[in-house]
This record gives structure tokens, sequence and C-alpha cells, in this order.
């Protein structure tokens, strides 16, 4: 049975909502498990990461190996995500239109500035790079699709922040402290900073606070009169990027960009309607 309208505008834990299937979301957490760097894991290390029970592990896995989403080494006894996984992800990013029109636009800014200039989307308190492009200058940080910046002291994080509206907003925030815990008001007061800077500039900065060697500046990207928002942002060595030149330089240049983005993403969703 599809859920009402009156059950869609009220959110409901989990535990609470008759929608949601928990057997489909532990295999989905499952499959979240594995890490960047980390080819195998066995079941009592996805038990323990997981927190589901070993027994229910082990079916899990048995039942996504048999999909084609886990492989299953027998010398190991452990799994690592199979083809099935990579297969969705790249279906994903083909169905985005706004890679195709954002990456000439991300790539030439990239090149005028030698700086690391990407457009990313949120997943849980991370940042996900969905497109990603490349100066040419020897400081230059190399992150790629699929690298995830928290939200919490990232650029594109923080501007991803500021382009919600302010209802969806407090509620991500909420979900940020208590994922962060006892550092939550530290990072905190550098968010309202953020949002200060957005407000007085239109694009938000993070000055060493993800990595003490990396600065950056970014801005949401607000799709649709707001059903979607995402981020751009244009980073780099701090050594390079001073405030200065963060503000009066590469901020208002960003802006632009994002400008050209949306303009040339308005006729698509014009004709999606």
């Amino acid at each position: 049975m599809e859920p009402t309208d009156a059950a869609a505008d009220e959110p409901q834990s989990p535990e609470k909502d008759r929608n949601f299937v928990t057997a489909l979301a532990r295999g989905l957490e499952l499959l979240r498990a594995f890490g960047t760097g980390e080819e195998y894991l066995g079941n009592a290390e996805l038990s323990n990461r997981t927190q589901i029970p070993r027994p229910t592990v082990s079916r899990l896995t048995y039942t996504l190996t048999q999909l084609g989403y886990l492989q299953h080494n027998r010398h190991l006894e452990k799994y690592r995500l199979g083809p099935g996984v990579l297969a969705l992800g790249y279906r994903f990013l083909a169905n985005m239109g706004i890679r195709e029109i954002a990456r000439p636009h991300l790539q030439h800014f990239a090149d005028a500035t030698d700086c690391n200039v990407s457009l990313g989307g949120a997943d849980r308190s991370d940042m996900v790079y969905l497109e990603t492009c490349h100066g040419h200058g020897p400081l230059i940080i190399r992150l790629d699709v699929g690298s995830r910046l928290p939200i919490a002291t990232s650029a594109i994080g923080r501007a991803w922040l500021c382009g919600l509206s302010g209802e969806r907003r407090q509620q991500v925030m909420q979900e940020l402290a208590a994922f962060h815990g006892s550092d939550w008001p530290r990072l905190q007061a550098g968010i309202e900073q953020s949002m200060r800077d957005y407000a007085e500039y239109g694009f938000c900065l993070s000055e060493q606070d993800w990595q003490r060697d990396i600065s950056a500046v970014a801005m949401p990207l607000i799709l649709e009169d707001g059903a979607e928002v995402m981020a751009i942002n244009c980073g780099g060595s701090s050594l390079r990027l001073d405030h200065d030149r963060l503000v009066h330089n590469l901020g208002p240049r960003l802006k632009e960009v994002a400008a050209k983005i949306k303009q040339e993403l308005a006729p698509k969703y014009r004709a999606s309607r």
C-alpha cells in the first residue's frame, strides 16, 4: 500500500514506519560498511560495524552475493563489493545530466586557477564528489569522483547547508549534532560563521577547517526551486589560497560559474516538467 500524503508529511522513525523495510535497510547498511581501501570484510567485522546480529549478517551476505552486490573469497572467508554495486553507481552518474553540463565550466575554472573544482551532493554526514576537475599546478589536492568530505568542516558541505530550506537545515543540524557528539559545539560555530559569510558574500569559506593545509570556497546550487540542492567548490593549498584571494578572487568567480551552470540547466528542467 502506498503511503498517504499525511504520512509523507509527517516523518516517522524507522521503528514506527510501516512502510520501512528493515531487511532491505540492513542489507544496504552492509554495503555501506565497506570503506575506502578495505577490500575484504568478514561476517564478524560487518556485524561489529553495523551492529546487526551475526546470523542475520550471514544471511544478508549470502543473498547479496547471489545478487552480485558482493563477492565471496572462499580462501579468506570474507567478502568484497561486487560489480552490481559499481553498475548502480554508474547508472546513477550516467543519469545525472548536471554532470555533463557542469564539467566544462568546472574544468575551465580549475585550469584558470590551478585548483581542485568539484560538484557534490550530500550523503548522511558527508558530501560526495559527483564530478571533480583538476588544475595543472604543483600544489593541487587530488580528490576524485566518490571522495567524501565532512559536511560540518568542508566549504562544500557548509555551502550545501546554506542552500537548504530552514526546516530541512534544522533537521540536518540535529542529525549532525547526534553524529559528532562532544565535537558538535566547535563544529556548529564554524557552520554558523559560514552562514554569516554566505549572507555577506554569497559563498562559504573553509580556511584550514577540514584539513590544516587546505582552504576552499564553495556555494550551493539550488535547483528546481529548491527541490534539489547540490554544491560546487574550489579548493587547494592554504599556502596559495589566503583569505583575501578566497573572498575577492575565487569566490566571486565561482558565483559566475554557478550562474552559468544554472542557466544551462534551466531548459532541461523546464522540458522535464
